[in-house]
């Protein structure tokens, strides 16, 4: 039997903040470790939940990071841990200032990185777990039942779908 090796793909970041500044080290920190950040989306007023307010402040934005540097599938539990850390150093008075989250996009799904356990997510490694957020189907992606409401909201969907076609073009220029 063959054992499947892990496919290469599109590393993205979320990152929610209500103060640009924060945004902008998180992004040269970013950038410093995964390399050149091929397309950001739009800050986006994020109003889906109070979970951040006390943490972070308000009003909250959120963006996406897309690096143009492939990832190995297995390298999301690392990528997490790495940054928690990058949050950790933005953080002042034991309160963060931005939560980063980071996952990846294949032509088939994207993958999100928690700490936290739940019926729908797998243990990946070092207290690490995948979350599939959305599938490609029918020519687009399409949330499961536990799914965030944010992942699940048009603009942030075409956001995917744009990086889903900077994916197939980082591959093509690769060959």
């Amino acid at each position: 039997m063959r054992l499947g090796l892990p496919k290469k793909a599109l590393l993205f970041v979320s990152a929610l903040f209500s103060n640009e500044d924060y945004y902008v080290e998180a992004l040269q920190s970013l950038q410093r470790i995964f390399g050149e950040a091929i397309m950001e989306s739009p800050p986006v007023k994020w109003d889906y939940s109070d979970y951040y307010k006390k943490e972070i402040g308000e009003p909250i934005y959120r963006r996406f990071i897309f690096f143009k540097k492939l990832i190995g599938e297995d390298s999301l539990s690392i990528i997490k841990l790495i940054t928690n850390e990058v949050e950790k150093n933005l953080s002042t008075a034991k309160k963060r200032n931005i939560n980063i989250d980071p996952g990846y996009l294949t032509p088939a799904k994207i993958v999100l990185a928690s700490t936290k356990d739940y019926s729908h997510r797998i243990y990946l490694k070092d207290g690490i777990y995948g979350d599939v957020a959305l599938i490609f189907k029918n020519g687009q992606f399409v949330p499961h039942i536990n799914t965030y409401r944010d992942y699940q909201d048009e603009k942030f969907v075409n956001v995917f779908m744009m990086a889903r076609k900077l994916l197939f073009l980082i591959k093509e220029s690769s060959k």
